[in-house]
């Protein structure tokens, strides 16, 4: 079939096999480029078929010559019918990393479950006794939670008052002022449940209460924190919270760690388009203006470039781990830079519709966006059939 990109609002319904199979191998060719770090072996990425979740399944077999396992909740193909991006990024990674002699099998099943944990433990037991690295980089909207059975849905909202600002529909162009209404406890306790820490430190406790982590092991999960533009609906919004609590979060792993000298840190990256951040009403303005003066600065990153100057500066670079007031990793530190950030207020003053394209970088946006279902890629002829039903070799 030949598959074109068909919007729905923030989404996109259908992906690209050939495109994200080129988004795989692009990412990949930048971590050879970068050389071999000395990493960890054997990695579990919880949330491995997307964003930084992917990279760092990426980074670590291709940068590292790590095994690793990905966890993953994705929607297969049928006939006629697209799978979503993160299936077809799988295929495309286990594809590759076989070619190059690494082992690597996937789970796609709802990594909240008690199920998934234990077909998880279960293959590493089976394949590679215990795990050096995990990463976790979940961005579900929604929690089945695994002790009480209720369903929990995050919410984007401010905590306190009516937040009103300007944002863009970036498909459009179009700046407007938007209100989003405040969020009651309800709202908050939900989104933290789906996003908080509880379930990274499920799923360190199964790890380590089966035996199936290495001395040494360390375990990362991401966080993002953001300008003061951003924060009533961000960083001191119902997602804050849960943030705040991931991050209180690393302390407890951390210390339920010290008996096989392991570590627990969150990571803070830089702003970037994702599905997620492209529904949060304010952040896609904000990402168009990043991208202007970051790449200006000649500064700019993507998912790839970060988590490989996240391994090889910090996690995995022989020198004392720099952390901030808060013990977190700053990868964001070229994003949060005081010249950068003054720059951002200033242009965010001045964005109107007619400008925009102009001051911002809607098109890199709008090119980021339709990479991440596979679109919009040199080298792929998007005029030719495609075949749909593309499978990830190691799930039956």
């Amino acid at each position: 079939m030949i598959i074109e990109p068909r919007m729905r609002g923030f989404i996109c319904l259908t992906s690209h096999p050939k495109g994200c199979e080129q988004n795989v191998k692009n990412q990949i060719a930048y971590i050879k480029s970068k050389g071999i770090i000395d990493g960890a072996k054997k990695v579990l990425v919880i949330g491995a078929s997307t964003g930084f979740g992917l990279a760092s399944r990426i980074t670590s077999a291709f940068g590292s010559n790590a095994s690793t396992i990905g966890v993953f909740f994705e929607k297969a193909p049928s006939e006629g019918k697209t799978a979503s991006p993160g299936w077809y990024n799988s295929a495309a990674f286990e594809d590759e990393a076989k070619k190059a002699g690494l082992y690597a099998k996937s789970i796609n099943g709802d990594a909240f479950s008690n199920e998934v944990k234990q077909q998880t433990l279960d293959l590493i037991k089976q394949d590679l006794g215990q795990v050096d690295l995990v990463i976790y980089s979940l961005a579900s909207p929604v929690r089945l939670h695994p002790v009480t059975g209720v369903l929990h849905r995050s919410t984007l909202k401010p905590i306190g008052g009516t937040f009103t600002n300007k944002t863009v529909d970036f498909h459009t162009g179009k700046v407007s002022d938007v209100s989003i209404e405040p969020a009651n406890e309800d709202d908050i306790e939900n989104t933290v449940t789906v996003m908080g820490g509880e379930d990274w430190a499920m799923w360190m406790k199964a790890l380590k209460d089966a035996d199936l982590l290495a001395d040494g092991a360390q375990t990362i999960a991401y966080s993002y924190i953001g300008p003061s533009l951003t924060e009533a609906v961000y960083r001191k919004g119902t997602i804050g919270r849960a943030k705040d609590h991931l991050e209180a979060t690393a302390f407890e792993i951390a210390d339920e760690l010290k008996s096989i000298n392991g570590r627990a840190y969150v990571s803070v990256n830089k702003a970037l388009v994702t599905q997620a951040s492209s529904a949060i009403p304010v952040i896609p303005l904000y990402i168009s203006l990043l991208y202007k003066i970051m790449k200006e600065e000649g500064i700019h990153e993507g998912c790839i470039e970060q988590i490989q100057r996240l391994y090889a500066d910090r996690l995995f670079s022989g020198k004392e781990l720099p952390l901030d007031d808060k013990g977190r990793i700053r990868i964001d530190d070229w994003e949060m830079r005081d010249d950068v950030q003054a720059r951002i207020a200033k242009l965010w003053e001045e964005a109107t519709t007619e400008n925009l394209s102009e001051i911002g970088d809607l098109a890199g946006y709008k090119q980021d966006f339709l990479n991440l279902f596979g679109f919009g890629f040199d080298g792929v002829d998007y005029l030719a059939e495609a075949n749909e039903m593309v499978q990830v070799s190691s799930i039956q």
